[in-house]
């Protein structure tokens, strides 16, 4: 039997990290309940964020407290994440992708090594088709990063990459993920030319579908019941939460 295509939307405003977790947990919810009917979709959310920062289990209370006000000062949120993992960045000008499948639709079930591998290699074929940039293991500048959670075989969070160099004075502000000899970069930087976040979208689709072995549904909003509006509100609350800062902001004695 094949299996039902992933729905897939598209944010195109920077997003609150909260609300868009709550989002996460809502979806999540809402595919428990339906799963006993098979009625639940299977969804690929892709957006940016406002400037935030969050945390990951990885990482003690203490740890967290001592970084929550100094980043806050900096302009941007900061939130206490339920990914694996430790402290990151997430802002405009890095494409996020949020992935609510069902990893139990796959026979065997699909585990969740094998699940986070099938993220890497469709960033590694993305940057490679659309860009020319070849995974190099050895490298001490990181584009991209992978954070997930698997709950009742359902998957929330997942995985970002730098697009344009905006991300980048943030993430020169903390050791991402804990590791102390990885810079962030860009493909922008990368490649020493400016890139359109938007155009990026339609490659990260295509690699998901080919990667996870589906197919790939612009989700319609008006037809899929709470999940949609779910979605529209979120939306207009992007709409009017206005701008957000570009820099952090100087450091004050």
């Amino acid at each position: 039997m094949s299996l039902p295509p992933i729905l897939y939307h598209y944010f195109s405003r920077p997003l609150p990290y909260l609300s868009t977790w709550n989002l996460q947990q809502h979806i999540h919810q809402l595919q428990l309940h339906l799963r006993a009917a098979s009625a639940h979709p299977d969804v690929l959310l892709l957006l940016h964020h406002r400037p935030t920062y969050t945390s990951g289990r990885r990482q003690s209370d203490s740890e967290i407290d001592q970084d929550r006000t100094r980043l806050q000062n900096l302009g941007a949120d900061f939130v206490s994440a339920t990914r694996g993992g430790q402290l990151t960045y997430h802002g405009p000008g890095q494409l996020v992708g949020y992935p609510l499948i069902d990893l139990s639709r796959y026979s065997p079930t699909m585990g969740a090594r094998d699940y986070v591998c099938r993220i890497q290699k469709l960033m590694e074929n993305h940057l490679r088709d659309s860009h020319a940039i070849f995974h190099a293991p050895s490298e001490h500048t990181g584009i991209g990063s992978i954070g997930v959670q698997v709950r009742h075989r359902l998957t929330s969070h997942g995985f970002a990459i730098n697009i344009t160099r905006e991300p980048l004075p943030w993430f020169d502000e903390i050791v991402a993920c804990g590791l102390d000899d990885v810079k962030a970069g860009s493909i922008e930087s990368k490649l020493h030319t400016p890139v359109n976040l938007n155009r990026e979208v339609s490659g990260i689709i295509h690699q998901f579908g080919k990667s996870f072995g589906r197919n790939m549904v612009e989700m319609d909003t008006t037809k899929l019941g709470q999940i949609g509006e779910a979605i529209m509100a979120l939306e207009k609350e992007a709409e009017a939460a206005g701008p957000w800062c570009t820099e952090p902001r100087p450091h004050t004695p």
